[in-house]
């Protein structure tokens, strides 16, 4: 069953450029996956269509509110689905998640903005909280599109090779191996011999040592 992805935030418009374009555009016109931004401003009841409000206690920014993420919820959820939110006080988003979520038959994913959300959200409306990386950004949309784009290259056929999507970093625990491609020397630096050597073998094993290699160096982590 193909999977659905729902991207709920007040500025879709961000998340369409990008979904319009490249292999998600491509994958949505070929019907290989469903992705849509859905405004919640549709759920707002003000002529300015508010979706934040001052922080109760006071302090800088504005907070999302409740009413419009509930009630957009409450129409777009479905038995089957499942709502993320997207923010860095989430759980760090690795491959493994990644893969999980590929198997859902649809997701919400709900676009944190301004200085947070009213914390009844997290606490009664959503399902799991997800972080892209320690640090933050303007907006939401980008940590949604970043999900999306890592669940749609393991749908098959989106990717030009299927194996492009298991031969990667953290597929296998590590980081990926160093790629080269023509010319065979730029300014005196040369593809590694064994790469042009057509020996299959000595390829993977080289691959496999400069994959472990470079987990050493820049994610030791991985390795523990």
């Amino acid at each position: 069953m193909m999977i659905e992805i729902q991207i709920l935030t007040p500025i879709p418009a961000i998340a369409e450029s990008v979904l319009a374009e490249s292999i998600l555009g491509r994958a949505r016109e070929a019907g290989l996956i469903t992705i849509e931004a859905v405004d919640l401003r549709r759920w707002t009841n003000d002529r300015h269509r508010t979706v934040d409000d001052a922080p109760y206690g006071g302090g800088p920014g504005m907070i999302m509110k409740i009413a419009p993420i509930a009630a957009a919820l409450a129409e777009l959820r479905r038995p089957e689905s499942k709502v993320i939110f997207l923010t860095p006080q989430g759980k760090p988003l690795r491959q493994t998640i990644v893969r999980e979520f590929a198997r859902e038959q649809h997701l919400i994913l709900l676009c944190g903005h301004y200085e947070g959300i009213d914390q009844r959200v997290v606490e009664h409306l959503i399902d799991e909280e997800i972080s892209i990386g320690d640090y933050i950004l303007t907006n939401g949309v980008l940590g949604a599109l970043v999900l999306s784009d890592a669940i749609a290259r393991l749908i098959p056929g989106v990717l030009g090779d299927d194996q492009s999507a298991v031969t990667e970093s953290f597929e296998t625990g590590l980081l990926d191996h160093p790629h080269y491609t023509r010319p065979e020397e730029f300014n005196g630096w040369k593809v590694p011999p064994v790469l042009l050597s057509g020996n299959h073998g000595a390829v993977a094993t080289w691959r496999a040592e400069r994959a472990m290699d470079a987990t050493k160096k820049n994610r030791p982590d991985l390795l523990r």
